[in-house]
């Protein structure tokens, strides 16, 4: 999705003038410009409509004209001279006592502030424009419009849909086909958003068909775009693919950049569910590059993470978890983003996908060996129970659940007729095999996660007493979380079949684990035997996805 993809209503329907001078004909052929997308000529026009209506004394028409010109600038991100102009046009307006004009300067303004993310400012101009141009149904529906994009933002998904179903009733009334057209597309985006595909698919279609109709190219352009994610849900690719190169095509004839990014996406999550690797690296480098230029940070950090998915798929982890750690860092930026929908929902479907990808690579590192096959998954499951019972929050549970996937990591490195033996390790295997923390964090170097992962890598051996390796650390100089790892990683091994003994009963493997209990901190021990107390015979607890 766009980083703003709720379209406000800030272009409206003309205001009905008297007269029919030059300045009249100077804004009716900017409008025309404007609906083509033609922005400069739009703005030439506009402005000779200004001065004519200057010459002319015509006040409303000055008004107008003003706004036009104003929403025209804020198009090409001229936001100084956009605000200029519709404050002069609200000052013209409220001079001459017209509500209708004042409430859509009002509007327009609020507009503005609500696409720069000043949602506080926004709803104010809103409201006030709301209680001045009452008496205007085209007006009433833009407004309301706006107020639902506002709610949208905030979370509020009942009042939002309340206010577009509003926009919409009064956009039927006043017979504004292209307010319309915006009502459905922002119904579709917010369907969209509560994963209502069939919904979203209605609205979008409805949208597009009106706004083809009316000639309005931006918001068909954007419609197209915001579709393909319904599409994409539902796996019709190739339509989606239509959408966002047609997309792309008008982006082009608009001059609208922002949005091309997340157009090449798209396509390059496109061609990733279809098959095609080459072409899905490329579109979405392409993606975050140009994200980055754009400083459209969602849109890097959803690119990132797409991308990431792709080199899982590729095997090439560590560069997915690099991705995957850049993605994170971005939604972490956007969080203090009031403009932005949904950036919580986005950053735990991030969490989500970094915890499948860093399992799914802990299992193929198990994969080879019929033995520990499910380890890290167990593994992580105890480590979580354990760490539950000492009251440990969600960022370091967090921690733990990724820490216990990758702990294993550094036996990619040992050879295979050591780490598959059908027997005991003579002692310099064992000293090879006693290497695997150390190669892990060598492995994981260029990678810098968001959470400290790489102490438990390299210390998940480590005992209390001074007995583990690699670097013989004692006490209090073992991390807590390298400490949970460690004692949950024990038990699965005692009570698992290995090649070189049976699987010990729980019973078993807790009284071998009282005798060796000095290699753990006192309250880690005891809150792993309050929670083993609970447990099926080698059954771990089902951990958080």
């Amino acid at each position: 999705m766009s980083e703003r993809p709720y379209t406000p209503a800030a272009s409206p329907a003309p205001v009905a003038l008297t007269g029919g001078g030059r300045g009249s004909a100077f804004l009716q052929e900017g409008r025309e410009h404007d609906r083509a997308g033609r922005l400069g000529e739009a703005i030439d026009a506009y402005r000779s409509a200004v001065r004519a209506a200057e010459e002319e004394g015509a006040r409303r028409l000055l008004a107008e004209a003003l706004r036009r010109l104003g929403v025209a600038h804020h198009r090409r991100h001229e936001a100084a001279d956009a605000d200029a102009l519709c404050e002069r046009s609200h000052e013209v307006a409220d001079a001459i006592h017209d509500d209708v004009l004042a409430a859509e300067a009002l509007n327009a303004l609020g507009g503005f502030r609500l696409e720069r993310g000043d949602c506080e400012s926004a709803r104010t101009l809103f409201a006030r424009a709301l209680a001045r141009g009452a008496c205007s149904p085209d007006l009433t529906g833009r407004i309301e419009q706006n107020l639902g994009i506002v709610t949208t933002i905030h979370g509020d998904a009942g009042s939002a849909l309340e206010h577009y179903e509003r926009a919409l009733a009064s956009f039927r009334i006043s017979d504004n086909a292209n307010g319309c057209a915006i009502a459905f597309h922002n119904l579709g985006m917010l369907s969209s958003d509560l994963q209502r595909w069939d919904e979203a698919d209605s609205y979008f279609r409805r949208s597009l068909e009106i706004a083809e109709s009316v000639g309005d190219v931006s918001l068909r352009a954007l419609c197209l775009l915001n579709h393909t994610e319904v599409l994409v849900a539902r796996q019709h690719f190739e339509q989606a693919r239509h959408n966002a190169e047609e997309a792309l095509r008008m982006f082009d004839q608009l001059g609208a950049q922002r949005f091309k990014p997340d157009a090449y996406r798209v396509l390059g999550v496109i061609y990733r569910e279809t098959g095609r690797p080459a072409l899905a690296e490329a579109r979405l480098r392409a993606a975050i590059e140009m994200a980055g230029q754009s400083e459209s940070l969602l849109c890097e950090a959803e690119a990132s993470r797409e991308l990431a998915l792709l080199y899982q798929s590729l095997g090439r982890n560590q560069d997915s978890l690099k991705l995957l750690n850049t993605s994170h860092r971005l939604f972490r930026r956007l969080e203090a983003r009031v403009d932005l929908t949904d950036v919580a929902r986005r950053m735990e479907v991030l969490e989500g996908t970094y915890l499948t990808i860093v399992r799914d690579w802990g299992e193929s590192i198990e994969s080879s060996d019929t033995y520990t096959h499910g380890h890290c998954e167990r593994v992580a499951r105890w480590s979580e129970a354990v760490a539950r019972r000492m009251g440990l929050d969600e960022a370091e549970l967090t921690t733990i659940r990724l820490g216990a996937y990758l702990h294993d990591v550094g036996k990619i490195r040992i050879p295979h007729e050591i780490l598959n033996k059908p027997g005991r390790l003579t002692q310099e295997e064992r000293e090879i095999m006693a290497q695997h923390p150390v190669y892990g964090v060598e492995l994981l170097a260029s990678v810098e996660f968001p959470w400290d992962i790489k102490p438990i890598i390299r210390w998940h051996h480590e005992k209390y007493d001074g007995t583990g390796y690699p670097d013989r650390l004692r006490g209090d100089e073992i991390p807590l979380h390298a400490q949970i790892i460690c004692i949950a990683d024990v038990y699965d091994a005692m009570t698992t079949t290995r090649s070189y003994r049976a699987a010990m009963t729980r019973e078993q493997a807790m009284a071998e684990m009282r005798s060796c209990r000095s290699w753990w901190r006192p309250d880690v021990f005891e809150a792993f035997e309050a929670a083993a107390a609970t447990w099926g015979e080698s059954e771990p607890p089902r951990a958080a996805a």
